[in-house]
């Protein structure tokens, strides 16, 4: 059963940053281009097995090995008959009930994600996840077991996966270096975000297939137009389907889409207030563009993001075009070393906001920011938002 939390059960950030906005550079990723970013095929490991000592003594065949080679000569027969017996009773390679039908099924699987091409002839067994989000995908779907290093937190792990998170290994706070990651041994890394593959740090896609590693980065990051429930379910199938457990993935976006219908069919006929996402930011404000899943969050919550036509993921405004757009409700992303009510001060404190309608009203919303990238956070993020949209709604 796919496993969600709603965000009024959760606590709002639980940063692994300081400073004033310490994880723009990585959530906006404003340097890093849309679009395909290299080619890569998957490079075959091989394993040597030890072999035996050129100066190792083999005994000579004594009495005692030549009464036991007589025996088992006379139950060679017998012997025959049991793989025989064994063929009876097995299920056949066409069932698709055995063990190593099971696991091969549906490989050799070939992928081209963000312009990188990667064939898998068995699922990645040595995972590394950059970015929460990543992270959570798989613990949704249930791999833990195969995740042999995490990266990068925005936020606390949801409870639901906190126990299976604990048994990770966190191979940095922030991104590992090259070497770090490279000591992991891993044949996966999965990426939340572009800066996750900082080639001036070692980690680009590239440069990691030649090491023989595959890779994959979230199509949030090099789609073209905007990214919504499409592209999350993209996610989703193709990272269950490279893990060999695609039934998971079904169940999941299943689960998702019926939640997420159960609230815009509550909200379709009530008024839309506008919102402007606040970041962070002090001399300009850093938002949410109609590029992310985070304008499509707010769409599906009964809202209408104020920026939807900023053609980015995330971008900076000027406060001249908030007070010119005038929001009725202002959503504040909350992570790393600023808190909310930091954030809430700033805008509250400011007079060329004064007039602003979620200024004067003081009509502020909250939701982490892990919810607002493509993840299994998505379903709960709109869930919160519509009834912090709509309170009086049932």
């Amino acid at each position: 059963m796919a496993v969600w939390q709603t965000y009024a059960q959760i606590p709002g950030g639980a940063g692994q940053e300081t400073g004033a906005n310490p994880v723009r550079s990585r959530h906006c990723d404003r340097s890093s281009p849309r679009g395909p970013t290299g080619s890569q095929t998957l490079t075959h490991r091989l394993t040597v097995r030890p072999h035996v000592d050129q100066g190792t003594r083999i005994p000579r065949r004594g009495p005692a090995m030549s009464r036991h080679r007589a025996a088992l000569r006379a139950l060679a027969p017998a012997l025959l008959l049991i793989p025989l017996a064994a063929c009876a009773g097995s299920p056949t390679a066409g069932d698709g009930k055995g063990t190593a039908a099971t696991a091969a099924a549906g490989f050799p699987y070939t992928v081209t994600n963000c312009g990188v091409s990667s064939t898998y002839q068995a699922p990645p067994k040595r995972a590394v996840t950059m970015n929460q989000h990543a992270t959570e995908i798989l613990l949704a779907l249930g791999l833990e077991d195969r995740v042999v290093g995490s990266a990068y937190l925005d936020d606390a792990v949801l409870p639901a996966y906190r126990p299976a998170y604990d048994k990770i290994k966190v191979l940095a706070a922030e991104y590992p270096s090259k070497e770090v990651l490279l000591g992991a041994d891993p044949d996966f890394v999965y990426g939340g975000y572009s800066s996750a593959f900082d080639k001036a740090q070692g980690r680009d896609r590239e440069g990691l297939a030649k090491s023989g590693i595959d890779s994959r980065l979230s199509v949030e990051y090099c789609t073209d137009g905007r990214v919504g429930l499409d592209q999350l379910k993209t996610e989703i199938t193709e990272v269950a389907r490279t893990f060999g457990v695609p039934e998971r993935g079904a169940e999941l976006i299943r689960d998702e889409q019926r939640r997420i219908d159960a609230v815009t069919a509550r909200v379709k006929d009530l008024p839309r207030p506008s919102v402007f996402v606040y970041d962070s930011g002090e001399t300009s404000a850093f938002t949410s563009g109609g590029k992310g899943i985070g304008n499509e969050i707010v769409s599906l919550a009964g809202g209408t993001n104020s920026f939807a036509d900023l053609d980015d993921t995330f971008g900076d405004v000027s406060w001249e075009k908030v007070i010119e757009r005038a929001p009725e409700t202002i959503l504040i992303y909350d992570y790393g070393g600023t808190t909310v009510e930091a954030k809430k001060q700033r805008l509250l404190n400011d007079p060329a906001l004064a007039a602003v309608p979620a200024v004067k009203n003081q009509r502020f919303v909250v939701l982490p920011l892990s919810s607002a990238v493509l993840g299994v956070r998505v379903a709960d993020a709109v869930e919160s938002l519509g009834r912090q949209l709509h309170p009086d709604t049932p």
